[in-house]
């Protein structure tokens, strides 16, 4: 979810029934060389709560020292990536590479247990290598040396994101550790949470690709409501997200940034492909609006309701070099 997690992605998340939201990845490095847009990822809001925030790294004391800013920045949780497939982490010798290098992990685990007090959990894939079962000796380590949860994406790093979620392995990690286990990957509807949930054991379940753009999949998989959004709804609700994430990032970097949302918000029949292209060319975020406004007049209207409901939450203030913090 890096490059989605924003803290407009979260708090819509929030909104729409999530019962906990995470950030994207932050760089343990980044934050102990106190880069700034690192340093940006720490905004967190008082409607986001209950928030994890997900740290990645490869030494022990760069991510305790990170795990302490992540717990003074106001999360609930911090979370440790150890399943992140992409070559620009694990070549560090982070995210998945971590899988095959137990000693350190459970280090690491450590290591950021005893730096805070909040929980610490780690998410995990399988292994690295199609077939794997890596997960299921490594879990039970990471469970003794202090992690307070397990999330599961039960794929491989080879596989990236593609095949299915083998959670079957998610079953037997349940079975092995006395902590609660998150089931990810491959949760699209309440009946597949369902059935994920009946078959593993598991505590509860993980939503990331199926919400980006349509946070009434959330909606659904928790059981308020099944129907679908209306033309004016779903464009009410990007022209939030519009709003939001340039006042999160400034309007030059919320310009790029919001262009693969364009597609997800307007996908799965709700507009016409051309439109969605349409969206991708203008120049700035106004354009945009006003061609939203055009193609559905009604939208105006219910953003207007929208942001009277949820007005920008305070959040916490941080003794840090962040200009990002004031939304520029």
């Amino acid at each position: 979810m890096a490059g989605v997690s924003v803290q407009a992605f979260r708090r819509q998340g929030r909104r729409f029934g999530a019962g906990l939201v995470c950030s994207e990845m932050v760089s343990c490095a980044g934050l102990e060389h106190r880069n700034e847009r690192t340093l940006g990822y720490l905004r967190i809001a008082s409607d986001e709560h209950p928030l994890a925030v997900q740290i990645f790294g490869s030494n022990s004391a760069t991510m305790a020292e990170a795990a302490r800013m992540v717990e003074a920045a106001g999360a609930d949780l911090v979370d440790i990536n150890f399943g992140c497939p992409v070559k620009k982490v694990t070549k560090t010798g982070a995210g998945a590479t971590l899988l095959d290098d137990p000693a350190r992990a459970t280090a690491i685990v450590r290591t950021v247990v005893d730096a805070v007090s909040v929980p610490v959990t780690v998410k995990m894939r399988r292994g690295l290598e199609n077939g794997a079962r890596t997960c299921l000796d490594l879990g039970p380590r990471l469970v003794d040396a202090g992690a307070a949860s397990l999330t599961l994406h039960p794929r491989s790093a080879r596989q990236m994101y593609t095949g299915e979620a083998d959670h079957s392995l998610t079953a037997e990690l349940v079975e092995l550790v006395d902590v609660p286990v998150v089931a990810s990957g491959d949760i699209t509807s309440r009946a597949r949470a369902e059935t994920v949930l009946a078959t593993t054991g598991a505590a509860a379940v993980m939503v990331g690709r199926a919400a980006q753009g349509n946070p009434w999949a959330i909606r659904e998989i928790v059981g308020d409501s099944d129907a679908e959004p209306s033309r004016v709804e779903v464009a009410a609700e990007l022209l939030l997200f519009v709003r939001e994430t340039a006042r999160e990032l400034g309007e030059q970097r919320a310009t790029s940034f919001l262009k693969k949302f364009y597609g997800w918000y307007l996908g799965r029949g709700r507009f016409p492909r051309q439109f969605k292209q349409e969206l991708t060319q203008l120049q700035t975020l106004g354009e945009v609006e006003e061609r939203l406004c055009a193609a559905v007049p009604g939208a105006a209207f219910v953003l207007a309701r929208l942001e009277r409901q949820n007005a920008p939450a305070a959040e916490v203030e941080l003794d840090l070099p962040i200009s990002i913090y004031g939304g520029g």
